[in-house]
C-alpha cells in the first residue's frame, strides 16, 4: 500500500536529497553482469546505462525503432527530459551487443519501449529498486539507485581514461565542472592527491 503524499520515510526530505554510488569495482561490474545473464532486458539495461551517460528516464524512453538497427560507432539521440536539449551519445560495442542480445530474443515491435515490463514501460522507481538490488546481490555496501549507473560511467570515465572533467561537465549536461566533480564523489580523493607531490 503506498504511503500518504509526503509520506514515505525512504524518500529525502523536501529540499534534501540522497546522493547515490557509482559502482567503484569492477570485479562487481562482472558479477553484476553474471547475476543477470539469464536475464537479457535487465543486462541490456545495466550495460547501456553504465556505457553512457543517460539518466534513467531517457534510457527508459527509448524505443526499439531507435536502436534495433544500429551498430558498434553509431550514434544514439536522446531528449533530455532535463534540459530539452539532445544529446548524442555514440555506442559502443558492448552496449551493441547487449541491445542485439535483448532484440533477439524480446518480442518487441519497434514502437516498443525497449525496456517494458508486465504492466509497460519500466519506471525510473522500478529501475532504481533493481539497481539497489542488482548492487546488494554482489555484496555492495553503501547507497545505489537508478543514478548509479550514469555515474559508474562517469566515474570509471575519469578514474580509468583520465577523461578532463571539462567533458564529463558536457556529457553530463551540468553547468559546472564544480557539480560534475562532486556528483562523480571524486573530488576529495583528487584533492587529496594533489597534496602528495613533494618538492
Amino acid at each position: 500500500m503506498p504511503f500518504p503524499k509526503g509520506q514515505n520515510p525512504n524518500h529525502p526530505a523536501a529540499g534534501s536529497t540522497i546522493k547515490v554510488e557509482p559502482i567503484r569495482d569492477k570485479k562487481a561490474i562482472a558479477r553484476i553482469k553474471k547475476i543477470l545473464a539469464d536475464r537479457p532486458r535487465d543486462l541490456c539495461l545495466f550495460t547501456l546505462g553504465i556505457n553512457t551517460a543517460y539518466r534513467a528516464n531517457e534510457l527508459l524512453s527509448i524505443k526499439v525503432g531507435q536502436v534495433k538497427n544500429l551498430r558498434a560507432g553509431d550514434v544514439l539521440d536522446l531528449k533530455q527530459r532535463k534540459t530539452h536539449k539532445y544529446r548524442p551519445v555514440t555506442l559502443n560495442g558492448t552496449a551493441i551487443s547487449a541491445i542485439q542480445n535483448w532484440l533477439a530474443i524480446g518480442d518487441l515491435q519497434a514502437e516498443d519501449y525497449l525496456f517494458t515490463g508486465q504492466r509497460g514501460c519500466l519506471t525510473v522507481e522500478t529501475m532504481s529498486t533493481r539497481v539497489k538490488t542488482w548492487c546488494q546481490d554482489v555484496g555492495l555496501k553503501g547507497n545505489y539507485g537508478s543514478h548509479t549507473l550514469r555515474k559508474t560511467w562517469g566515474y570509471w570515465q575519469r578514474m580509468e581514461r583520465g577523461t578532463a572533467i571539462p567533458l564529463l561537465m558536457e556529457a553530463f549536461g551540468h553547468a559546472t565542472q564544480q557539480q560534475t566533480l562532486a556528483y562523480l564523489g571524486i573530488q576529495s580523493n583528487e584533492i587529496a592527491a594533489i597534496y602528495e607531490l613533494e618538492l
